[in-house]
């Protein structure tokens, strides 16, 4: 399946994401753990082409992304949904049997043979109606370190970076 996202990311500092959560009455049970694995060839291929490649598992859905970058805060994404048993032979062998996803690396010319894992990170998520869109917030672990993030994905450009740029101010984030 394929389709445009057209999204807004900030990172936040922890009191920042604490109060986010706190101004939308996110609840300990709405957040939501994912495990994220990230692919890349060694000479950095889809950095280049301003794309990204993963497999996202959350609880037992697996689903593998591919992400091409089409506008300043757009992307193509290409979704397919797969099995754990695949999710594991492709972190293990770096091989993806995805048509919809070696297709379009193809085209913009990755070698999906040169693919290997590059990096895993756990990523706490939660997600609420917001404007004419939807609110993510992030926490995110890797490499020892934590990471906080506001996503707002809207369905038009414009319209979005006026609905993003409000909710940064009105919560004092920079």
């Amino acid at each position: 399946m394929q389709h445009i996202e057209i999204e807004f990311k900030n990172l936040l500092t922890k009191e920042e994401y604490e109060r986010l959560l706190a101004h939308f009455n996110i609840a300990p049970s709405q957040i939501i753990p994912q495990a994220n694995h990230y692919f890349e060839t060694p000479k950095g291929h889809l950095k280049q082409a301003m794309s990204g490649l993963r497999i996202r598992q959350i609880d037992n859905y697996f689903e593998c992304t591919l992400k091409e970058k089409s506008s300043e805060h757009g992307h193509l994404e290409t979704n397919v949904e797969i099995t754990k048993q695949q999710a594991e032979e492709v972190l293990a062998t770096g091989h993806f049997p995805f048509p919809e996803i070696t297709t379009r690396l193809e085209i913009i010319g990755v070698p999906v043979d040169e693919l290997s894992l590059f990096g895993s990170l756990q990523t706490d998520r939660a997600e609420v109606p917001y404007e004419d869109g939807l609110l993510v917030l992030d926490r995110s672990n890797y490499l020892q370190r934590v990471d906080y993030e506001v996503e707002y994905e809207a369905s038009n450009e414009q319209l979005g970076a006026v609905s993003f740029q409000k909710l940064l101010e009105a919560h004092n984030i920079p």
